[in-house]
């Protein structure tokens, strides 16, 4: 039997179940995992797909929720994507990919337009944040989302992780394996990823107690493994007359951290012995690249289901007040720090 001739009766009739049922296990909502996986077989075996547009003109509904982001092609947004989708899907809404551009004004511009109905709400991660984009944000007809963001206290629904802890963390890791001539490659400190980064260095290196010989900072044009290579040349290149060269680099991003490693290889230097590289968001590129990024995990995936959830309460108008959402940071350990070579036998006594 086609598709265009499965409906939702006879998906009943398959899976024996009530023709309501049926209709809360395949929109997602008031049916047990039990019985969603009992009708969606149905579903499959008839081919039956759900006719969304006569949904949405009863509902009023587009089914739509739209993912804004800088970059689609960044890795840590294509995971926010992928857990979107995973908690938005079994309710029946769609995500689209929409671009906010470089600046606060396009992002600001891309909310305004949401009057125009073409979808339910929408979970954006602007690279800026400023008055108007907030103001923007509460005055939109559909409810709106900020992931990446730490908007609570402005009145708008947010989902975020303290990046300056985890910059924090990858000091310290650094700090406690020896290393002590410290660089840190941000990108662009006029965004909120870049400004929230270089405070949560600044903060690390001022600690009491902070033991580095040296610390040295350098800026990237953006944060991509090209811009990454350029800059860690100039941060690794130099050393102070007489002084010795970086022994590890905190990246802001795991792309910055692949562009210092491959710059370290241009120079003739090894990675972890000669220059330990960190970086965050905990990328599956950073995972298979060689050496495997140490790495400071902001949650993208939790940040993405968070921001999902929300959403969902949103448009079915169960929210209260807007409220922040956190997620921690957390630090994963792989090859592109490994001890070096002098505190190896310090390590096998058990001494570090």
């Amino acid at each position: 039997m086609t598709s265009s001739r499965a409906t939702l009766i006879q998906v009943a009739e398959r899976a024996g179940v009530s023709l309501a049922s049926t209709s809360r296990a395949l929109h997602g909502s008031g049916a047990s995992e039990a019985m969603v996986e009992r009708v969606r077989a149905a579903a499959d075996e008839l081919g039956y797909s759900p006719d969304v547009s006569g949904r949405s003109l009863k509902l009023g509904r587009t089914f739509q929720i739209a993912f804004a982001v800088a970059d689609i092609g960044n890795p840590v947004h294509a995971k926010m994507m992928a857990a979107l989708h995973e908690v938005l899907a079994p309710h029946g809404y769609r995500v689209v990919v929409m671009t906010t551009g470089d600046t606060p004004e396009s992002a600001t511009e891309l909310v305004r337009s949401l009057g125009s109905g073409f979808v339910d709400g929408m979970v954006v991660s602007p690279p800026h944040t400023d008055e108007e984009l907030v103001r923007a944000v509460r005055r939109a007809p559909v409810p709106v989302v900020a992931i990446g963001r730490s908007l609570g206290a402005h009145g708008v629904d947010s989902v975020s992780t303290d990046s300056a802890a985890g910059v924090g963390q990858a000091v310290r890791h650094l700090v406690e394996t020896g290393r002590r001539r410290i660089g840190f490659l941000n990108g662009p400190p006029d965004t909120s990823p870049g400004a929230e980064r270089k405070r949560g260095f600044d903060d690390a290196v001022s600690a009491p107690g902070f033991a580095a010989e040296r610390v040295d900072v350098a800026l990237a044009e953006d944060f991509t493994v090209v811009a990454g290579v350029a800059a860690a040349h100039r941060l690794l290149a130099g050393a102070p007359r007489g002084g010795a060269r970086l022994d590890a680099v905190v990246a802001a991003n795991d792309l910055l951290a692949i562009g210092t490693i491959l710059a370290a290889r241009e120079l003739g230097l090894s990675v972890p012995e000669d220059v330990a590289v960190t970086g965050m968001d905990d990328t599956e590129m950073g995972r298979i690249f060689q050496p495997s990024l140490t790495s400071v995990s902001l949650g993208s995936a939790e940040l993405g289901r968070a921001a999902a959830r929300i959403m969902l309460r949103l448009v079915e108008g169960k929210a209260d007040e807007p409220r922040e959402t956190p997620v921690g940071p957390r630090l994963v350990v792989r090859e592109s720090t490994g001890v070096p070579p002098m505190l190896a036998g310090a390590v096998r006594k058990g001494a570090l």
